[in-house]
Formats: C-alpha cells, sequence, structure tokens
C-alpha cells in the first residue's frame, strides 16, 4: 500500500486465505436469515446511526483517503459526505419497500406482489472512489436485507475499513457486512461460484466486468455492473460559453480524471472551438498540482504509477494523429504519481483519446458542424455510461437527450450522481442501476403470491 504522493508505503496489507473467504460466505449465510427478518424501521436505524458516524469521524477519514488515494482533502470530504447521504437514503428507502394487491380474476382469490431480499452478496470495487462506490453497493444491500462481502481495492484499504467500522460500532449485527482483501481473480472466482452467494456488484472496468458475468453465469447469479466509461461532451454553437468552460474544466480535473463518469471526449462547434481550446488551457496550466493534503493543492496525484504511464501512451499517440498539446502533456517531479492537467486539440477521430477511457487529466478536443453528425460521433463507441451537453436551445437539448446512447446525461450540468437518482450505464458500461429506487430494487427478489 503506496503514499501516491511520495511513492512511500503506508502499510503491509493482509490477504484472505481461501479458508477466510470460505467463512466469510459461511457467516454471510447464517447472517442473513435473522438480518432479513429485522423489520425495516430497525435496519434503517443502524443505517442512519452508520451515516452519523461517518460524519462525526470525517477528518479522520479524509485524511486516510487522501493519504491512500491522492486526491485533495476538500474532494475526500466531498466523497465521504456523499456516501453519508448514500446510507440516510438507503435508510428511508429500506422503509418503503412496498408490494401491492392484485385483483383475481376468480372470485376470492387475491394476488400479492412481494419483495424479498435476494440473499447474501459478493461487491468488488475499485480504488478512484474508495468510500463512495462501495457506500453505494454496502448501503442498498444491508437497506434490502441482505448480507454483504464487500472485496475492496487493495490500493485503498484504510477507507474501506473506516466504513466497515462505522457500521459495526452503529450496531450491524455480525455477519452482515465483511470486507476482505487479496488476489482480485482468485477472491472473486472463489466468492462467485460459492453456492450461497446470490448476487454480484461490481464497478470497474469492461473486461474484467465481463469475466465475473461469465463466473455469475454458471450460478444464474443476479449482476449489477457498472463498467467502463468514455462520456462525450457536446458544447453546441449556442451554449452557454462561460458556464460550459467553468464546468467542464473543473469536472476534467476532478480526481486528477480518474472518475468512471468524467467528461473524456470533446468535441467543440466550429464556431467556439479554438476560443474553448484556449481557455481550458488557461485553466489547465494554472491548476496548483501537488500532495493531496496540502491546503494550496488543487489536483493530486495519479492513483499508481501505471496510470502516469497510460497518460503519456495517451500523449504520445494524440501527438501522432496531429494533436497539439496546449497545456501540460508530461510527468511531473521524480517523486509520486504527478501528470499534468493536459489539453490536446486538433485530433482526428483515430486517436486513442477518442476511442479508449484515457482515465486521466487529459482533455481531447475536436471540432463539429452539424449535430446530427456529432451525435453520431458521440456514439460511435461502445462504451455508454454518462454523457454531458451545453446548449440553450430547447430543440437541441431534447435531441441530444434522446440521441446520445447513455444511461445518464447531463445537460447544461454535470450532476449524473445523487444518492436519490439511478446510477448505471448501458452498451458495454454495464446493466443495472445503483441509487435511487433502482438500486434498492436490484437486492429484492418479486415473489407472486395467489391467496384464495
Amino acid at each position: 500500500m503506496l503514499d501516491p504522493a511520495t511513492g512511500k508505503t503506508l502499510a503491509q496489507l493482509p490477504h484472505a486465505t481461501a479458508a477466510d473467504l470460505d467463512e466469510a460466505v459461511a457467516a454471510a449465510h447464517r447472517a442473513f436469515p435473522a438480518w432479513a427478518a429485522i423489520s425495516p424501521f430497525e435496519r434503517s436505524n443502524i443505517l442512519r446511526r452508520a451515516a452519523n458516524l461517518l460524519r462525526e469521524r470525517m477528518d479522520d477519514h479524509a485524511r486516510i483517503l487522501t493519504l491512500e488515494q491522492g486526491k485533495p482533502l476538500a474532494e475526500s470530504r466531498g466523497e465521504l459526505t456523499h456516501s453519508a447521504e448514500l446510507f440516510d437514503w438507503y435508510a428511508e428507502e429500506g422503509r418503503r419497500v412496498y408490494g401491492r394487491v392484485v385483483t383475481g380474476r376468480v372470485t376470492g382469490v387475491e394476488h400479492i406482489v412481494l419483495h424479498e431480499p435476494v440473499g447474501p452478496c459478493a461487491a468488488f470495487t475499485p480504488w478512484n472512489f474508495p468510500s463512495l462506490t462501495p457506500a453505494r453497493k454496502v448501503a442498498g444491500a444491508l437497506a434490502a436485507g441482505c448480507t454483504v462481502i464487500l472485496k475492496a481495492a487493495e490500493e485503498t484499504p484504510g477507507t474501506a475499513v473506516a466504513m466497515m467500522r462505522a457500521l459495526h460500532d452503529a450496531g450491524l449485527p455480525a455477519g452482515c457486512a465483511q470486507l476482505m482483501f487479496g488476489n482480485p481473480a482468485d477472491v472473486s472466482a472463489r466468492l462467485i461460484a460459492a453456492p450461497a452467494i446470490r448476487k454480484i456488484s461490481f464497478t470497474g472496468s469492461t473486461a474484467v466486468g465481463k469475466h465475473l458475468l461469465r463466473l455469475a453465469a454458471d450460478g444464474v447469479k443476479r449482476a449489477t455492473m457498472e463498467l467502463g466509461g468514455n462520456a462525450p461532451v457536446i458544447v453546441c454553437a449556442d451554449a452557454d460559453y462561460d458556464l460550459a468552460v467553468a464546468s467542464l474544466a473543473g469536472a476534467k480535473f476532478r480526481n486528477a480524471g480518474q472518475v468512471c463518469v468524467s467528461p473524456g471526449r470533446f468535441f467543440v462547434h466550429e464556431s467556439l472551438a479554438e476560443r474553448f481550446a484556449a481557455d481550458v488551457a488557461a485553466r489547465a496550466n494554472a491548476l496548483q498540482l501537488g500532495s493531496g493534503l496540502d491546503a494550496q493543492t488543487q489536483m493530486g496525484p495519479l492513483a499508481n504509477d501505471r496510470r502516469v504511464e497510460a497518460m503519456e501512451r495517451f500523449v504520445a499517440d494524440a501527438e501522432a494523429h496531429g494533436g497539439k498539446v496546449l497545456a501540460g502533456g508530461t510527468r511531473r517531479g521524480k517523486a509520486g504519481n504527478y501528470f499534468a492537467p493536459t489539453v490536446i486539440a486538433g485530433l482526428d477521430q483515430d486517436s486513442l483519446l477518442f476511442s479508449d477511457e484515457c482515465f486521466g487529466p487529459i482533455m481531447p478536443i475536436q471540432t463539429f458542424a452539424s449535430l446530427d453528425e456529432v451525435i453520431a460521433r458521440a456514439n460511435a463507441v461502445e462504451a455508454g455510461l454518462a454523457g454531458y451537453a451545453f446548449t440553450t436551445g430547447l430543440a437541441s437539448a431534447h435531441r441530444i437527450m434522446h440521441g446520445v446512447q447513455t444511461g445518464m446525461i447531463g445537460i447544461n450540468n454535470l450532476t449524473v450522481s445523487t444518492p436519490e437518482t439511478p446510477f448505471g450505464g448501458i452498451k458495454e458500461s454495464g446493466y443495472g442501476s445503483e441509487g435511487g429506487v433502482e438500486g434498492l430494487q436490484a437486492y429484492l427478489n418479486t415473489k407472486l403470491a395467489t391467496l384464495g
């Protein structure tokens, strides 16, 4: 476990053995009947207490998150606040698992639709949001009455440990939520193969997600998949220009671009493109790069050295395809995983930045002339997680909203993730949603009971 700001070792992390994993599954299986039988009101109280503990421990948890992941403290606090709000949301929504009665065709017969917890679940989460992503999965599972085993990222274990401590300090019974670390391939294979596990939820790359789906298929297990993104951004000629520049320059470099819904491929109308590129480049050049623990830092390091190497490959490919680097483009410093906020203009459609998710602080810009053209280019990749557009025209907004193939789209704003709304993608960005009523339903079976 390394500090991405310095490269120094923070701690040694023990890995679960096969026996540890088997015991975790057995514990989740043992705890499930009692937890499912507890009233939604009591489950709600525990989740609320956990949310309050997360808020009380905010400063300590934010420091842990920044040390192991790299993002500035202000971003860590924002992530932790969102996590606490997720526990609050599911605490309330879990009290509203309503069924319904359908009048039968035969006199004296009623059809009763019930929703019941699916059973013990396994959740797999990445390192870029080590509090928010586990919170979405763990809070949803527990609110529905499921038990859950979380396999969190080995790069950022401390944040997940802090969350689990808050849950158990809030009174969560033993076995209801457990945390494991280990070789990802070994852990996922063993947990998914366990007959007691009835659902999996995964956030990560499309390639790994497909592999886990194959494993889940053998047991016909329910799955929620939030996979890779490559969000298109359309800036129309009639956009509120100042809003677009300020919003997009801020969002692109949040968490050093390591955000699954980060604005990825920028399509700017030809009448604005040169000005837009210059203005966002000026903002990128002005960003203060440094340790996330420094109050002056506006962008921290990348989470690991392999991400820096990936950024170098993307920049080299962009230059080979005619791209002009207007800001950044290089590694910074000799220690830590720093890469300068980067803006590249003049790229063609064949560059990697317009086909592959870079997952880093690079803003690639292309021009477009017509709305039909740009919607087709926005849809030219297999990813379909999030998308964004800026336009003051109602007709353009409607065409983009219905035409861009993504699970989420923000028009004149970038807010696509709140506790009360569904978060998920389409195409090769996965299926199913977390958050909102959809996130709770993902952990429930639907049963029909006919009563005569």
